[in-house]
Formats: structure tokens, C-alpha cells, sequence
């Protein structure tokens, strides 16, 4: 799981990490810990040069009081509809002391996303604090706003492989509903390869055990992280382990690699052959009819994935879903290149888009300034999705 540092400096204030899952961007964000106690996968662009450390259990506690007193001031402006208006919002940041002002600012946004129902406890591993210490978290959490219904987390499978049985389920009972882990592949060598710092056997024991303490499981896959060599049995191997899970969500998070990233280094050295779109297209395929006996849900709710439309549920919608990947695969490839560009741009959200002139027009002219060709379409499309990491 890597050393924990106990911070023992003073209260600083609010603090907030810096990512979410996408399905959280409505919730309440609660920092726990900071940064990742791993911090070693050669993919990953978040906490590179940072020190993770667990924030005081007390610390916690006053950034939900603090939020909690910002939120009550926002909800006191509130008109007739329930909005809270420009003017409103002028007045109180006019009035918000310094200290208060990030506190403020994660009250207001969560107030005007409308439902104030979800909280997600942040950074990398909140699981890493004893569990007394998470249920005396979500406990305050739950007092200072009752009307929240889900709380989520994101955790390393290492991590949770170590929690004893009764401490889930204590966590769970005390009001964490839903663990988001990032299993990525569930092919050992590609594992080793990235250094993810866990095994197939550590995911499926994990994911398991969140399962049995009837928490609700979001699992992660990162489509084309095996690069073109170990393509077929990423997809074969991360199939296998989901399918010994059956996971509520599976979650897909296509890979991208910016500059700054260890394996950047190793693409640039030959060490790493990132596949193109039509292989990870390939690989998706493999993938979806591997997945088998599961009831899994499966979004592909991010940018980064070429089809925004690979979402349903297994079994009844795997036909469905695989026709998706199979359909750009039996394009013509100047219309595969014009979905590519036009998607990583955001013109395009799924394939039914490229009936849309309009949408068509706009890809086309940006294929013209930028020059998009046969031999560049993949590194200009990947350079593109690297803008979001």
C-alpha cells in the first residue's frame, strides 16, 4: 500500500483534491487523504512529484462543518424556483472571509447542481485510513447533511484486499455506498508492465470482497493499455477477471499518454507501441464478447473513449453494444478518420452523429486545418485527447 504519512501540521482550511470520477461531478468533494500512497503507474498523469498523507480524522470533520455553513448560506438566497442568483452570489462571496472562500465556492457548486443527494471522499485511496476512522467521517458527513443518499471513494484493490470482512461491512452500514477502483487490466504482464501495483488474483480478491460487504462496485478498464503486442490478452485477461466480479459498473477510460508520463518515455524509445483507434476498436470487440454471466452495467462516460455510446447492461444489451466498435470497424476509412477527429473534438458524441451535416461539416473543416491525413490521423487524434488529462 506504500508508507502513510500522518500529517501533524495545523488545520489549514477547506482543501480539495484535484479529480472526481466523471459520474461524481454533481457531488459534494471531500478531502480524506491526499494524493495516491502507489503513485507508480507509468500511464497515470495525476500526483507524479506529490507526497500522499492521511488528513486528521478532526481536520476532516471541519471541512464538512465549514461546507456545511457556506451551504447554508447559499440555500438562504435561494428564490421562489430554487435558484440562487448572480447578484446573490456577488453579495455573498463580497461577504465570505478569505478562509472560508474555497469552502464556499465547493457549497455553492454543489447547491447549484440540484440535487445535493451524493459526497465522494477524496483522493486516490480513502480506504486507507482505519476503518474507524472512515466511519467516524461518513458518520459527521451524514449528521451535518442527512439528505444525502450516496457517498462514493475511490480505493486501490491492495488496499482493500488487507480490510478485514467486518470492517467493509462497518464502513458500508455506516453510509459509504459505492468504491470506485481502478483495475485498468486484468492481464498480470500488462499489470507488471505499468507498474499498477496489483495482480488479477489482488483485483478479483478486492472486488470480491467489496461485493460481499454489499457495497456497490465501479470498476475501471483502460482500453489499449497492453499496447499493440498484448492487445488481444488485455481484453481476454481483463474480461475474465470482470466476469469473476460481476461488478455493478464497468467503466471505460481509453488510454491516453501526455508528455509527462513515464510511459511517454517508453513510446518514445519503442518500448511501448500504442494501438491505433481501429485496434483499440478491435480490442473493445474482443473484450465485449469475452464478458459473460455477469449483470454488470457498462458506461463509457468520458472523452478519452472513441464511443461515447458503448452504455447499457449485460446480457440483454451486448449485442447492441458490440454492433457499435463493429460498425466504425466496417466503415470506410476516410469516414473512420472523420469520426476520429470529429469525436476527439467533441463535434461528434456517437456514430448515429455522422448523419448530421451540420456536425459532418463542422469535422470536415477541422480535418482541413489540420491537416489530417492517412499517416496522421492517429497522433494528431491522440495529441487531441491528451488536452483533457
Amino acid at each position: 500500500m506504500g508508507k502513510r504519512c500522518v500529517d501533524v501540521e495545523a488545520y489549514a482550511g477547506f482543501e480539495q483534491g484535484p479529480i472526481r470520477p466523471p459520474s461524481e461531478a454533481r457531488s459534494l468533494l471531500i478531502r480524506v487523504t491526499r494524493n495516491c500512497p502507489w503513485n507508480r503507474c507509468t500511464f497515470c498523469p495525476v500526483y507524479k512529484g506529490t507526497k500522499f498523507s492521511i488528513r486528521p480524522v478532526e481536520h476532516v470533520k471541519r471541512d464538512i462543518d465549514a461546507v456545511h455553513r457556506q451551504v447554508e448560506r447559499v440555500l438562504s438566497v435561494r428564490d421562489s424556483s430554487g435558484r440562487v442568483s448572480v447578484s446573490n452570489i456577488h453579495t455573498l462571496w463580497g461577504d465570505t472571509a478569505p478562509d472560508d472562500q474555497d469552502a464556499f465556492s465547493a457549497a455553492l457548486h454543489w447547491v447549484r447542481s440540484g440535487r445535493m443527494k451524493s459526497a465522494f471522499l477524496q483522493d486516490a485511496n480513502s480506504l486507507a485510513l482505519k476503518a474507524s476512522q472512515v466511519v467516524a467521517i461518513l458518520n459527521h458527513l451524514k449528521s451535518r447533511f442527512p439528505m444525502i443518499e450516496r457517498i462514493t471513494s475511490y480505493a486501490r484493490s491492495q488496499t482493500i484486499a488487507t480490510k478485514k470482512d467486518e470492517d467493509l461491512k462497518a464502513i458500508a452500514e455506516a453510509g459509504l455506498n459505492r468504491i470506485h477502483i481502478g483495475l485498468e487490466s486484468g492481464c498480470d504482464d500488462v499489470l507488471a508492465r505499468v507498474r499498477k501495483g496489483a495482480t488479477k488474483e489482488k483485483h478479483i480478491t478486492a472486488g470480491v470482497k467489496v461485493k460481499k460487504a454489499g457495497l456497490e462496485l465501479s470498476e475501471y478498464v483502460m482500453p489499449g493499455l497492453g499496447g499493440k503486442e498484448l492487445s488481444e490478452r488485455h481484453a481476454i485477461e481483463t474480461a475474465d477477471a470482470l466476469n469473476r466480479i460481476d461488478p455493478d459498473f464497468i467503466r471505460i477510460r481509453s488510454l491516453a499518454i501526455p508528455p509527462h508520463v513515464p510511459l511517454h518515455q517508453e513510446a518514445q524509445e519503442g518500448r511501448f507501441s500504442r494501438c491505433t483507434d481501429l485496434e483499440v476498436a478491435q480490442e473493445l470487440v474482443t473484450f465485449l464478447e469475452h464478458l459473460d454471466g455477469i449483470t454488470s452495467a457498462i458506461r463509457s462516460d468520458h472523452i478519452l473513449n472513441l464511443f461515447e455510446d458503448i452504455d447499457g447492461r449485460l446480457p440483454e444489451d451486448k449485442q447492441r453494444l458490440l454492433e457499435i466498435p463493429r460498425a466504425f470497424l466496417a466503415m470506410a476509412p476516410e469516414k473512420q478518420r472523420l469520426f476520429q477527429v470529429g469525436r476527439r473534438l467533441g463535434i461528434f458524441r456517437r456514430l448515429p452523429d455522422l448523419k448530421d451535416s451540420n456536425r459532418v461539416s463542422a469535422a470536415e473543416d477541422a480535418m482541413h486545418q489540420l491537416g489530417i491525413t492517412v499517416e496522421n490521423v492517429d497522433e494528431v487524434t491522440h495529441s487531441l485527447m491528451t488536452r483533457y488529462l
